[in-house]
């Protein structure tokens, strides 16, 4: 007997209309149709097969392709001159007369149906019936799928039907109120794999991001759907689908829009991102694929942003999903081979690279990547590496980095990793040279973390303050040069504040502090306070460093002191102001 999911396939294309971002791409149409054969399988109303075509080859030339032309008369026609022979039925004509009159081709008038609390009501009510109708014709007839065909089709298209909710976003209330919402997410569980895509599609148009809806509305429409085991319900269907089908995969592509849609809220993203969808995530991008494919970059994706939404969720990773050595894997391909320009491969190592970035913020994703020898992987790249030069940079800087205590041990041995594996040659290296204003971002970082985490009267730390002493103070003379060049275009920036300023009334001054300190950082703010801050650790150890520096900054280190009291002033965590505090008393 031909199974239920071979009758129903079709191909599945996204509703016009869509709010939906990012589009699932669907492979060449004109490849798919030369590799399709007709079967008894795929047409079971129809007989007709390819093997059916007469053998004999007298009668080739004469055969006409295609259905048979319509008959001379005009039976059979209706008055536009539609022929409804060849398969059609009487009601499908019945219902295209209908909509030619509703065209105005009949006399009426087309009126857009209103979308309104009473049209939720409406659908939820006639979806419900047709949910309970096809589950009744599946439960009494088994073993007969073209019995119940007919209902599963409806079925998919009433599922269709709500993704006009997506543009009348102030109806998500009445929609998760109707149970609409918690029936929708049922529909996951179909046997008909079909209308299970069908659904997780609309469920994705539903929770995108570029919907326009109200924060509690959107947050309540998700606590229903979550309730009625939504998460579960999309990991068993991603259990059930094969890539190797075209369908599928589609499946597999709404199902991933639909955690990214929940991911991106931290509350949200914590509740979805159990051990379980972390591991399916990373077996996910790990999968041996050649070309690489759209799910696999978007498995990629979903997951950088999980890990960007909550630190629980980065602990995990690092942890018990063991994600750090697995990123480090899937990066080290990438040593010294770039990924295709503008392809989807480079958005994948993109991506990768973003959750190791992520996970290495947590004092467990550091630890991880020492004992991974990520320090040494980075190394590599910032020698030798090409696209993934910048990133592994990047990587580092968050690595040696971090504030507070809880994560003090952690950086501290990622620091001393850093310089016994060479490190410090390589950094300084790029330092010297021209770098980007980015990289030059991340080396000051680095620099930073290095002065503040490396134990005193350590090797290493001595290795670390030598490295600015040597060749006559160059590297250190360099970092006032790089200073003044931040100075130079903060002050700038800050004039035309000040002016801002007078010209304004002081009580409009706070709804513009956010644009003005936006302005400071891409002034160079970020990139001054911390070359003072790696200048002060330098004047607080070194007597020959204090007396270089003072003299490269006009004779006095007023204005060290003042940017690291402005940094004090807007310190958070207890630790970052006693170290800000400390070395502010070394500059009297």
């Amino acid at each position: 007997m031909t199974s239920i999911d071979e009758l129903f396939k079709k191909p599945h294309l996204p509703p016009s209309g869509s709010s939906s971002k990012r589009k699932y791409e669907a492979p060449d149409a004109q490849q798919a149709y030369k590799a399709s054969k007709l079967s008894d399988s795929s047409s079971p109303r129809n007989g007709a097969r390819v093997e059916d075509a007469p053998e004999d080859g007298d009668g080739d030339d004469d055969m006409e392709a295609g259905p048979s032309l319509p008959p001379d008369d005009d039976e059979g026609d209706d008055d536009e001159g539609r022929f409804f022979g060849g398969g059609v039925s009487g009601g499908t004509a019945a219902a295209l007369e209908y909509l030619d009159a509703q065209d105005g081709e009949g006399g009426g008038e087309f009126e857009d149906e209103k979308i309104d609390a009473a049209w939720v009501k409406r659908l939820a009510g006639s979806f419900e019936r047709k949910i309970a109708r096809n589950a009744e014709l599946r439960a009494k007839f088994e073993g007969e799928p073209t019995r119940f065909m007919d209902s599963e089709a409806e079925l998919d298209a009433e599922v269709k039907s709500w993704s006009l909710l997506a543009e009348h976003a102030g109806l998500y209330g009445e929609f998760a109120r109707s149970g609409a919402a918690a029936a929708l997410v049922g529909l996951l569980a179909h046997e008909n794999t079909d209308v299970a895509i069908g659904a997780v599609e609309i469920l994705g148009e539903l929770l995108d991001e570029d919907v326009e809806v109200e924060q509690g509305m959107w947050e309540g429409l998700v606590g229903v759907m979550l309730e009625a085991d939504l998460l579960d319900l999309v990991m068993s269907n991603l259990g059930r689908l094969d890539e190797g089908a075209e369908t599928d995969r589609s499946g597999v592509y709404h199902s991933l829009a639909v955690l990214e849609a929940l991911a991106g809220q931290q509350a949200v993203a914590e509740r979805i991102g159990t051990e379980a969808v972390l591991n399916w995530l990373c077996n996910r991008i790990q999968a041996p694929e050649n070309p690489l494919g759209q799910n696999k970059q978007y498995a990629a994706e979903v997951l950088q942003v999980l890990l960007q939404s909550s630190p629980i969720l980065r602990a995990r990773l690092a942890k018990e999903v063991e994600g750090v050595d697995l990123f480090l894997q899937i990066l080290s391909h990438y040593r010294r081979r770039d990924p295709p320009k503008d392809s989807p491969e480079e958005e994948y190592v993109e991506n990768v690279f973003d959750a190791l970035t992520c996970v290495l913020d947590e004092s467990a994703g550091k630890a991880a990547f020492v004992e991974a020898e990520g320090v040494e992987l980075v190394l590599i790249m910032l020698k030798e590496g090409g696209f993934s030069k910048q990133r592994a940079l990047r990587a580092l800087d968050h690595a040696v980095g971090g504030s507070g205590s809880a994560i003090a041990e952690a950086a501290t041995e990622v620091c001393s990793k850093l310089v016994n594996a060479g490190g410090l040659k390589t950094v300084f290296s790029l330092f010297v040279k021209k770098p980007t204003p980015a990289t030059m971002e991340h080396l000051l970082g680095i620099f930073a973390s290095l002065l503040r985490w490396l134990p005193g009267e350590s090797a290493e730390r001595i290795r670390t303050l030598n490295k600015f002493m040597e060749k006559d103070h160059e590297k250190l003379g360099k970092l006032l040069q790089v200073r003044g060049g931040y100075a130079k275009r903060l002050g700038a920036v800050e004039e035309e504040i000040k002016l801002e300023r007078r010209m304004m009334d002081a009580g409009d001054w706070e709804e513009r502090e956010g644009e003005w300190f936006s302005r400071r950082l891409d002034g160079g703010l970020y990139g001054l306070q911390t070359s003072d801050v790696v200048l002060a650790w330098l004047v607080a150890e070194d007597k020959c460093a204090r007396a270089f520096v003072k003299d490269g900054l006009g004779g006095s280190l007023t204005a060290l002191k003042e940017s690291l009291s402005e940094q004090l002033e807007g310190a958070e965590d207890e630790d970052s102001k006693e170290m800000l505090a400390t070395l502010v008393s070394f500059l009297e």
